[in-house]
């Protein structure tokens, strides 16, 4: 199975109800790497490596959120793998 990248932005209410501490949990349970962030405009980003189908898993998981979380849309751009990441992160 082929490894990917995927730069992923969401929006809704998702920042303060717990969406990067478990896109982190679901990511490492998945096996991925790459970072998650809150941004400025009230949206959450993420790029995301690994195998395109557990990628594609946390992708549908970022469509619901954690249980607080109203997820209203998800961006998904598909960008050249790098491999750079060790593990997956929380940034700022």
């Amino acid at each position: 199975m082929a490894n990917v990248r995927y730069h992923v932005y969401v929006s809704g209410l998702v920042q303060g109800v717990f969406y990067r501490q478990n896109t982190k949990r679901v990511a490492d349970s998945l096996g991925l790497t790459g970072w998650v962030r809150n941004l400025p405009d009230g949206r959450v980003e993420a790029v995301i490596e690994g195998p395109e189908e557990k990628v594609q898993e946390l992708v549908r998981w970022m469509e619901r959120g954690p249980r607080l979380a109203r997820v209203e849309r998800v961006d998904v751009r598909k960008e050249a793998y790098s491999g750079e990441f060790i593990g997956f992160s929380i940034l700022g």
